[in-house]
C-alpha cells in the first residue's frame, strides 16, 4: 500500500476515493467463520478433540433445532462473508481493512456510506462515524450496518496513520504498557494452550437446555475433563454462544462452584439483548464473573451494561460494533466505572487498541488453524505480514497505520463485479446482446401476449 511523505499541515490530504472487494478464498479476511469444512470454529473440533468424557461442539441459539445442532455453518454463520475496503487519499496514499458482512456490506459502503467519506479529511473520525450512524438508523444501530460502518472507520484510521507515518496506537493515546500485549487462546484443546505459552485458554460449551435435561450434568463433565487435564492455577474461560437462559446459567455456574471446577469467566451466557437477565445473574452469583459484549453494537447497546455494573469484562468486536472510533467511546465509558475492555479477536486492530489503553490488561487471540491447535494469521493469507502471537505473547509493529500489507497473491473481486447498479439509475444495456435480447422479449410479448413467456413473463 502506497504511504505519504506528507509533512505540510495547510495541505492535508483528503479521501479521494473508496471501494470495497471480497477474498476470492474461504478463511480470507474478517469473517472468522467463512471456513472451510472440518474448521474446529464451525463444529468445536470433533475431528481432532474427542476423547472420554469430553465432547467436543458449540453450544449456540439454534441449537434447539436438531438440523442445527452439530455444526454451525448448517444454520447460516459464515453466510455473508468477509469483505476489504481499501480507501484512497488525494496523494495516493491508501488505507485498508477487512471485516464482517461481504457483499450485503459492500453495497452499503458503496451506495451510502460513501457520500459521507469521499471528500473528508481523514482527522474527522467523529465526524464521518456519525454520519454514516445517523443516516442508516431508519433500518441500522446494530447488526450489518454498523458491521459495514466499522470496515469503513478502520480503513480510514489505517489511512490516517500512513499519511501521519505512525501506527495507530500511538495515535489514540501512545504505548500505556511497557511490556508486550499477553494473551489467552480460545480453541477447542486447552492443553495446546499452555503448550504455546498463552496464559489461559477459552472453550466452547458443548450442550444447551435444548440437549437434555442433563444438560448440566453432562457440560459438567466436559469442563471437569479440561480441568484435570489442565491442572490447578492455569485460567479456563467458557464461551457460551448466547445459547442459555438466566435459570440454567445459574444451575451451570453454581454447579462448576460445588464441583470445585475453577472457572475464571462465564462468557455471553445470554441472549445480547436481555439486559436485565446479566442483571439477575450478577445479584445471585456476585462472585462469579460474567462477561459479553461480542455481538453489542455502538455506545448505546454497551451504556446498558456499563451503567448496570452487570458484566465484570467487556468484550466488543471492533470489526462488528462500529470499529475504532466506536471503541474508544466505548472505552472511555467503561473506564469511569473500572470496568476492563478486551475486545473479541479482530486481530491488529485490537492490537493497538489494547496497547494504548490502561483498562485493557490482555488479549484473546482465536486459534485460526483447521484443527485449532497452532498459531495462524487471523486473517488467513490476507496479508504479507499480520503479527501472531509468539509464547502468549506480542509486541506491536511501529510500521504506519495497523502496519498490515495485503498479499498480492491473495485474489481480491472487485464489489463492481457482483453487485447490482445504483436503483436510482436502473439497469443499463449497454451490452448489444442484452440490449437485442430485452428488445426481442417486448416484441415478443406485444405479439403474443405475456402467455408467450410463460405464466410468470419468463421462457
Amino acid at each position: 500500500m502506497p504511504t505519504s511523505s506528507f509533512t505540510n499541515t495547510k495541505s492535508f490530504p483528503t479521501i479521494a476515493k473508496i471501494e470495497t472487494f471480497i477474498p476470492g478464498t474461504g478463511g480470507d479476511g474478517g469473517d472468522y467463520h467463512r471456513q472451510k469444512n472440518g474448521h474446529w470454529i464451525l463444529d468445536g473440533g470433533k475431528a481432532h478433540c474427542e476423547k472420554p468424557g469430553v465432547k467436543c461442539g458449540i453450544s449456540n441459539p439454534m441449537s434447539g433445532w436438531e438440523q442445527y445442532r452439530e455444526d454451525r455453518t448448517s444454520w447460516g454463520i459464515g453466510v455473508l462473508g468477509s469483505l476489504v475496503c481499501i480507501i484512497t487519499a488525494s496523494d495516493g496514499t491508501q488505507g485498508v481493512s477487512t471485516g464482517f458482512g461481504g457483499p450485503p456490506a459492500c453495497w452499503l459502503i458503496e451506495q451510502h456510506f460513501a457520500r459521507f467519506v469521499v471528500g473528508s479529511d481523514p482527522r474527522d473520525t467523529n465526524r464521518m462515524w456519525d454520519q454514516m450512524f445517523k443516516a442508516s438508523t431508519f433500518y441500522g444501530r446494530k447488526g450489518l450496518p454498523v458491521a459495514a460502518i466499522s470496515v469503513v472507520d478502520l480503513a480510514i484510521w489505517d489511512l490516517l496513520g500512513k499519511i501521519r507515518g505512525e501506527p495507530v496506537y500511538k495515535m489514540i493515546g501512545g504505548r500505556a504498557k511497557d511490556a508486550k500485549i499477553p494473551f489467552y487462546l480460545t480453541g477447542p484443546e486447552p492443553t495446546q494452550a499452555r503448550k504455546l505459552g498463552f496464559w489461559g485458554s477459552k472453550v466452547a460449551l458443548p450442550y444447551s437446555p435444548r440437549d437434555g435435561f442433563n444438560f448440566v450434568r453432562r457440560n459438567l463433565d466436559f469442563l471437569k475433563a479440561h480441568r484435570e487435564a489442565l491442572g490447578d492455577n492455569f485460567p479456563l474461560m467458557v464461551d457460551c454462544y448466547m445459547s442459555l437462559d438466566v435459570h440454567s446459567a445459574i444451575q451451570l455456574a453454581q454447579g462448576a462452584i460445588d464441583e470445585k471446577i475453577d472457572i475464571t469467566w462465564w462468557e455471553e451466557v445470554l441472549h445480547p439483548d436481555d439486559f436485565d437477565g446479566h442483571k439477575l445473574l450478577k445479584q445471585r452469583l456476585p462472585q462469579v464473573k460474567w462477561t459479553t459484549g461480542e455481538h453489542e453494537y455502538s455506545r448505546y447497546g454497551f451504556r446498558q451494561l456499563i451503567e448496570g455494573r452487570s458484566v465484570d469484562i467487556l468484550q466488543p468486536d471492533v470489526m462488528w460494533m462500529g470499529g475504532l472510533t466506536e471503541l474508544l467511546r466505548i472505552s472511555a465509558q467503561a473506564a469511569a466505572y473500572d470496568i476492563p475492555v478486551v475486545p473479541h479477536g479482530s486481530g491488529p486492530y485490537s492490537y493497538h487498541f489494547i496497547l494504548s489503553q490502561p483498562h485493557s490488561p490482555f488479549c484473546e487471540y482465536i486459534a485460526n488453524s483447521p484443527d485449532g491447535m497452532s498459531i495462524a494469521p487471523v486473517f488467513g493469507n490476507l496479508f504479507l505480514n499480520e503479527p501472531v502471537p509468539h509464547g502468549g505473547s506480542i509486541d506491536v509493529s511501529d510500521a504506519p497505520g495497523f502496519g498490515l500489507e495485503l498479499n498480492p497473491a491473495c485474489e481480491l473481486i472487485p464489489s463492481s463485479q457482483f453487485l447490482a447498479p445504483n436503483p436510482d439509475k436502473g439497469l443499463s444495456l449497454t451490452d448489444d446482446d442484452v440490449r437485442e435480447k430485452k428488445l426481442r422479449e417486448i416484441e415478443a410479448i406485444k405479439t403474443n401476449g405475456i402467455a408467450a413467456n410463460g405464466a410468470n413473463g419468463h421462457a
